[in-house]
């Protein structure tokens, strides 16, 4: 059975690079199992040449599969190992646009860029639609979506993409960046600032390309001023292949309770209220991933919501990789379920 390595890209991030290698490595487990039916086998850590690889076995790649391992959130690089010799071969990027649509924004609290490309991908890989994972355009709904973190990666993807944000100054700084970027990238596009239901509201048409603009194939993007539990007022039921957000670390953030200017360090209340109102957005097959701090809420907890909102909670082992430490009062994890019914 052939065998590859897979070189992971540097961090800038100190914290998140000793984190990366243990990371890639759930991530991949969960995309074998996921997206390429259980192709990929036997992964490890391995050094060569002072140089850290994930090393795995599998069938010869296809296309889709060398697409698949393309956009795991920290490939770099892609050989085929055959007695200790590593051969390149060629990635299959679903980029479509410059990588300083994820990096160039800077603000205290911003979830590292690598983290949600892994967390859109492991959400991806749990739904019904995982077998076209880089063979179609996805919808994706981040209904506690800040500044725009992970609408960007779905754009990056070439995904259409939607928001819910409370904080008015979140809202605005994204739609200044948002808008700002595609002037200064020379994209064609159209934005439009209004209202829907009484909440301000920033509509964006994207196009990847000239022709496909004029010819009136865009990306969608749709960010609403408005408090997460609201999303089923803004958006018509159905309309989102996957949700995917962090939920309050209860650190830098803070969950609105009760009073719209309530905080509270626990995401539970937050996600008991909201998480049946993010089930109505999903399409039948859809599923949800949430990135939360499990220094003020535990996973079991979490599960239960879940179930309780009508959820199917994915817990099977290759779910239970993504532990990792942010700061020291962040120990982030991930949770993926899937919209029961």
């Amino acid at each position: 059975m052939p065998e590859y390595a897979l070189l992971l890209s540097p961090s800038a991030n100190r914290v998140y690079a000793e984190a990366a290698p243990a990371l890639t490595l759930a991530e991949l487990q969960v995309m074998g199992d996921g997206v390429l039916g259980g192709a990929i086998r036997e992964a490890r850590l391995a050094r060569m040449g002072s140089v850290d690889y994930v090393v795995f076995a599998g069938e010869a790649l296809d296309e889709r599969a060398l697409a698949v391992l393309s956009n795991l959130s920290t490939t770099l690089a892609l050989f085929t190992l055959e007695g200790g010799r590593l051969t390149p071969l060629d990635l299959r990027r679903l980029d479509r646009f410059d990588s300083d649509l994820l990096s160039i924004q800077r603000y205290a609290g911003k979830t590292n860029e690598t983290f949600t490309r892994l967390l859109l991908n492991v959400t991806l890989a749990a739904s019904g639609f995982a077998a076209a994972f880089a063979e179609r355009s996805f919808t994706v709904l981040d209904p506690l979506c800040g500044r725009g973190t992970t609408l960007n990666q779905a754009l990056m993807y070439g995904f259409s993409a939607a928001g819910v944000e409370l904080d008015r100054k979140d809202f605005d700084a994204y739609a200044q960046f948002i808008q700002r970027w595609l002037k200064d990238k020379r994209l064609k596009h159209r934005a439009h600032l209004g209202h829907v239901k009484g909440h301000p509201r920033l509509s964006l048409d994207v196009g990847l390309d000239k022709a496909s603009f004029k010819e009136g194939h865009s990306l969608h993007v749709n960010v609403v001023n408005a408090d997460t539990r609201e999303t089923g007022a803004v958006f018509p039921p159905r309309s989102f292949d996957v949700v995917v957000t962090d939920a309050p670390y209860g650190v830098q953030h803070g969950s609105s309770t009760g009073a719209r200017n309530a905080l509270a360090r626990s995401p539970l209340e937050l996600v008991s209220e909201a998480a049946p109102v993010w089930r109505e957005a999903l399409r039948p097959g859809g599923a949800l991933g949430i990135a939360w701090n499990t220094h003020v809420a535990k996973r079991e907890a979490l599960l239960e919501v879940l179930a309780r909102s009508g959820f199917e909670p994915c817990d099977a082992p290759s779910y239970r990789g993504f532990k990792h430490r942010v700061d020291q009062s962040i120990l982030r994890d991930v949770v993926v379920a899937t919209r029961a019914g």
